[in-house]
Formats: structure tokens, C-alpha cells, sequence
């Protein structure tokens, strides 16, 4: 076996260990190297911020203040009520023949709603007509007595008593007449109480007797609920400081319009108009009653449902408006971030007025066509540069 000479392998080892070494020395330039890029870095902003007049553009969201309508609104929270409900109660006492409605259907004035067994009140009828026929046969027969005493009595061939006597008795019988008359309407009326019929028009409930119980007035048991439905009304309250402005709207023009609202006021429900205000304020809220009414053709408003009314009291024409998230507040009162010359943003002190939705009004302070920051004001103070984007503007395919 051959072996390369020691020469030789003494001169490999040394290409390796300067190989080696300057891996090395590249390695530690390379370091070194970006250590001080680094720090020229960070060195040019820290002296960049050390300049006078620099500061750092923060990027914000900027609406136009714009000229608008802006309605004027009363709120508060109400409940909607039938126009009328009547709870059906039994007005005699017997057995439930038929309850013949179906529940949740629309019933006609006059529709039967219940049968109570007639046959006790056609007997009690059948009764009392027989009674006030014989005492009508017999005030005929006192009638003719008295017809003839008369003229014995102006013939002298009996006393005058006598006469006197079968004239009163001719009153009693009258009478008598006249009473049995009375019963005679008294069961007619037991008897049509047995036959329950709707009231109005109206939507029935459900029904709380079945046919076959005997169903007595003492106890007072329903038969069903009916309600008129449409139309239909929302009594809701407002603050008293608004009493007489309500007052005077409603005596001065024809109708006043109402809107109800869901309860988390994003969706319009249904459309009236006020209809009148209670006569006096509850002292214990501080609050008048007012009562709006609702065609209700679409029955989107139930009884007892739970809405936010929104009484429109005027359309302000014309006035300044922005977005209500450019409005900043402070102790010192409300502001916005104006946008000027050179991109600087300065403070606005302005009064508020009503606002709808996320709009709103401003009355003193800002000028329709001022830009106003209504994205990124959290990062700003008075004198700030800023990196402006229009609202609505698109950037990335999309809308702010």
C-alpha cells in the first residue's frame, strides 16, 4: 500500500487552516458591519427628531362639513294598545253549547262566540208571556166593569164608591200589566245573553272555555279576549318642559307625525300621527302621556308590544352638519379637529344641536366645507400634522 508523501499532507492541513481563518475575519466584518449601519440609523432619526419644526404626520380620516335637513324629534318608550278590548264574560249562568270561533281569527261584529244551553231562559220566557196575557185579559175585564159602573154611577142606580173602587182597580191592573211587561223583557234579554256575540270587529284570542262546562257569572271566567286591531294605537310618555310645545304643534296644524321604532331604534316599524295628549302629568315621573295612532293594515304592531316612539316636532332647513364621530368632548365643553392649511389641525370649539342617527348638527363654530377629523382624533392635539384620507374615499378596493 502506497502513502503520499509527509510533504505533501503538511501543505493540504495548511490550505484548510487558512481557509478557515479567513471565514473567520469575513464572519467578524459582517457583524461589525451592520452593528454600525444600525446605529447611523438610528442616530439620523434621533437627530431628525431633534430638529426643530419636525414632527411626525399622524394618519387620519377627514369628512367635509356639509349643508343639510336635519329633523327635529321627541322620543320616549311606549306600548302599543288595541283601539278597543273587551273581555268576554258570560251575563247568565248554564252550559256551554258551542264556542264555535277559531282562535287568532278576525270576527265580524256580531258573530256568535258562544252558545249557553237557551232551554231554562225560553221556559222562563214562555212563563212569564203567559202571565202578562192573563193579567192583560183580566185589566180588559176591570176595564169593562169600569165602563159600566160609570154610567150607573151617572145614573145614580149605584154609589159613586163603587164607581170610584173599579177605577182603582183598573189602575192596579194596569199596573200589574206593565210589570209582567218588564218580565217578559227580562227573560227575553236572559235569553239572548245565551247566544254571546262579538262586540266589534276584532281579532279573537284564545279561548279559556271548551264546550260542555257549565260556566256561572260569579266567577267571573272569560270566554276569550277581542281587540280591534286596526287601527291600532302607542301611548308613550314625554318630559313635561315639553308639554306646551307638543300642545301648540297639535292645535296648530292638522296632524303631527309618528314613527315607531324597534326596540333598538334601526328599524322603522310603522308610520302615524299623534292623535291627542292626556289632560294632565303624572307627578311621579314628571311625564304626559300622548297617544298616536297606526293604520296597522300590515299588523306589524301587536298589543302590549314594547316600541320606541319618535315624535316629529320640525325639519331644521339648511344648517351645518358632520359626522357625530367628529364631535370631541371635554371638560370644557364640545370641539372638533379642523383641518388647515399645510395639513395642520386645529381646535374648533362648537355648539351642538339635534342630531339623527350619526349626523350631527352643528350651530355655532364650523362652516360648511371645513374638513373635520372624524378617524385617528384620539392620537391629535392642537397643531398637529396629519396624513389626510376623505371619508369615503377608497383605498385597498374598499370604502372607509
Amino acid at each position: 500500500m502506497a502513502f503520499p508523501p509527509q510533504g505533501e499532507e503538511n501543505r493540504v492541513q495548511g490550505r484548510k487552516s487558512r481557509l478557515r481563518l479567513g471565514l473567520w475575519i469575513y464572519t467578524v466584518l459582517g457583524i461589525g458591519l451592520f452593528i454600525l449601519a444600525a446605529n447611523l440609523f438610528v442616530g439620523d432619526k434621533r437627530a431628525a427628531g431633534k430638529r426643530p419644526g419636525f414632527q411626525m404626520s399622524v394618519p387620519v380620516i377627514a369628512s367635509v362639513a356639509q349643508k343639510g335637513d336635519i329633523p327635529v324629534y321627541i322620543t320616549g318608550l311606549g306600548t302599543v294598545t288595541a283601539l278597543y278590548t273587551a273581555t268576554i264574560l258570560a251575563q247568565v249562568n248554564g252550559q256551554v253549547l258551542t264556542v264555535p270561533f277559531k282562535e287568532g281569527d278576525i270576527v265580524k261584529k256580531g258573530a256568535l262566540l258562544a252558545q249557553i244551553d237557551p232551554a231554562p231562559y225560553e221556559a222562563a220566557l214562555l212563563q212569564e208571556q203567559g202571565t202578562l196575557a192573563r193579567d192583560k185579559a183580566i185589566l180588559a175585564e176591570a176595564k169593562t166593569d169600569f165602563k159600566r159602573y160609570d154610567i150607573l154611577s151617572r145614573q145614580n142606580s149605584i154609589a159613586q164608591q163603587q164607581r170610584d173602587d173599579q177605577k182603582f182597580v183598573v189602575q192596579q191592573d194596569e199596573g200589574t200589566v206593565k210589570l209582567d211587561e218588564g218580565l217578559v223583557k227580562a227573560a227575553q234579554v236572559n235569553l239572548d245573553f245565551a247566544h254571546i256575540t262579538a262586540p266589534f270587529t276584532g281579532r279573537i284570542g284564545l279561548r279559556f272555555v271548551d264546550p260542555g262546562n257549565i260556566i256561572e257569572t260569579s266567577t267571573k271566567s272569560a270566554i276569550a279576549v277581542l281587540v280591534k286591531e286596526q287601527p291600532i294605537t302607542v301611548i308613550f310618555p314625554v318630559p313635561e318642559e315639553d308639554v306646551a310645545s307638543v300642545t301648540k304643534k297639535l292645535n296648530g296644524v292638522k296632524s303631527l307625525e309618528v314613527d315607531a321604532l324597534d326596540r333598538a331604534q334601526n328599524r322603522l316599524i310603522a308610520r302615524g300621527h299623534l292623535l291627542t295628549a292626556d289632560n294632565q302629568i303624572d307627578t311621579t315621573t314628571g311625564t304626559v302621556r300622548l297617544k298616536a295612532v297606526f293604520d296597522n293594515r300590515d299588523n306589524s304592531l301587536y298589543p302590549n308590544q314594547f316600541v320606541n316612539a319618535r315624535l316629529l316636532m320640525e325639519t331644521l332647513r339648511g344648517v351645518t352638519v358632520v359626522p357625530s364621530a367628529a364631535v370631541q368632548r371635554s371638560p370644557q365643553g364640545t370641539f372638533v379637529y379642523v383641518v388647515g392649511k399645510n395639513n395642520r389641525v386645529s381646535v374648533r370649539w362648537v355648539s351642538l344641536g339635534p342630531s339623527e342617527k350619526d349626523i350631527q348638527s352643528i350651530e355655532k363654530g364650523l362652516s360648511p366645507g371645513e374638513s373635520v377629523v372624524v378617524e385617528g382624533a384620539e392620537k391629535l392635539k392642537n397643531g398637529s400634522t396629519v396624513r389626510v384620507q376623505i371619508a369615503g374615499a377608497k383605498r385597498g378596493g374598499g370604502k372607509i
